[in-house]
């Protein structure tokens, strides 16, 4: 039986959505974890996720792309090469062969014979352990306005009865802004890679985005008031230094992702 109140929830939610195309409400911890537990774990799998909710993390970041046979599945590179046993391109694999695969003896032996986890797997933990999720769009190269719609519905579907939808990000504006096509009710968030553009507020409009993510490297109190005077949300990766976070969220930013799960706990905002 559908949980009545987290139904409830999604759908006014939703509603504040598509009455407000830019969010300035924003719902999400104040710390993200990046990639589950990826320094203390195989990044973007289920032992890293464990990782991440033992320490404590309400919400985590973690990178989605579609296999051969169009499966959502975990994994950063477009290549296998960094965090598998495998090689080549993710994409031109099927889950079956990606199954017989180990995802998990690069990172340390306790982890040997990890395997990928699908969204749907993923959305079965975080949900069932009221943890939010920042879900990157990674698509393979040629793949973007695909990925980004498949994701999006997928998304949609599977964390409808959630207390909070998941928040959908990418560098891709292709597949930014099929995701918004595909399910314009998932809210989105631009992830910048480098200084912050010129023709920013356009793009961000043109995605109606509720956050601007920005690369710590590049963040600055101007750019984070910037951002936020016109309305935006600001979330910054991937800082690990506590006073570096500490700083960001005294300028304003929202939410911070980091891989210092251990050493920042997340509570730390408060």
């Amino acid at each position: 039986m559908a949980n009545s109140t987290g139904v409830l929830l999604v759908f006014h939610f939703l509603q504040y959505c598509l009455m407000n195309p830019v969010i300035s409400s924003w719902k999400y911890p104040a710390l993200i974890a990046h990639r589950g537990a990826g320094k203390h774990a195989p990044e973007n799998t289920l032992a890293a996720m464990r990782e991440g909710a033992k320490c404590g993390y309400t919400m985590f970041e973690y990178d989605v792309k579609l296999s051969k046979d169009g499966v959502a599945i975990l994994l950063h590179d477009d290549t296998l090469d960094r965090t598998s046993t495998g090689t080549g391109l993710a994409g031109e694999h099927t889950l079956a062969e990606l199954m017989e695969l180990d995802f998990g003896s690069w990172h340390s032996p306790a982890f040997i014979a990890e395997p990928i986890l699908t969204l749907n797997g993923v959305a079965r933990f975080t949900i069932s352990n009221n943890i939010h999720s920042n879900i990157e769009i990674k698509p393979t190269t040629g793949r973007e306005a695909e990925t980004g719609a498949h994701i999006a519905r997928l998304a949609a579907k599977l964390w409808q009865e959630a207390t909070l939808p998941p928040l959908l990000s990418s560098f891709s504006t292709i597949a930014l802004k099929a995701a918004r096509l595909a399910a314009p009710e998932m809210p989105r968030a631009w992830l910048i890679d480098n200084e912050l553009p010129t023709d920013w507020l356009t793009v961000a409009a043109d995605l109606n985005c509720s956050s601007i993510n920005l690369n710590n490297k590049y963040a600055s109190a101007d750019t984070v008031r910037a951002i936020t005077a016109e309305g935006y949300a600001v979330c910054v990766w991937t800082a690990n230094e506590p006073d570096r976070i500490r700083e960001l969220l005294q300028w304003g930013c929202h939410s911070v992702i980091t891989d210092a799960i251990h050493a920042v706990p997340p509570d730390f905002a408060q």
